[in-house]
């Protein structure tokens, strides 16, 4: 597999996204469903958006690991979330767990009315390998 990052520009890096990532040769595709706070009981979270997103990032990584990939191979992450002014003040935790494992993703982040039961974070995302 071969990955090209294509950046017009250099703003986007301090917010831990590229403009596009083409990707050519590929072995295999992995799309995943939103990953969130919910635990292996199938319990959703009703903690606060620090927590959840932790959580949604650890559930995101035991299911990239399951299916033998690995989070470098992400190329298209999506994050809804149902306050961005919750989020943003936590941002700092996805970018570091971004920079941790090199990932060089698209990243769309959408605000969202609501999401399955008490989840306020829920992060989308495509890999290849």
């Amino acid at each position: 597999m071969k990955k090209k990052i294509i950046n017009p520009w250099q703003w986007q890096d301090k917010r831990s996204y590229v403009q596009a990532v083409e990707v050519k040769n590929v072995e295999s595709t992995l799309y995943i469903s939103g990953q969130t706070a919910i635990n292996a009981d199938g319990i959703s979270s009703n903690e606060d958006m620090e927590t959840q997103l932790n959580q949604a990032l650890q559930n995101l990584e035991q299911v990239i690991s399951k299916a033998g990939y690995e989070c470098k191979d992400i190329v298209r992450l999506n994050i809804y979330t149902t306050s961005k002014a919750e989020l943003w003040p936590h941002f700092h935790i996805f970018q570091d767990w971004i920079a941790k494992h090199n990932i060089k993703q698209t990243l769309t982040l959408l605000e969202v009315k609501s999401l399955f039961e008490t989840l306020k974070v829920e992060l989308e995302a495509t890999l290849v390998k």
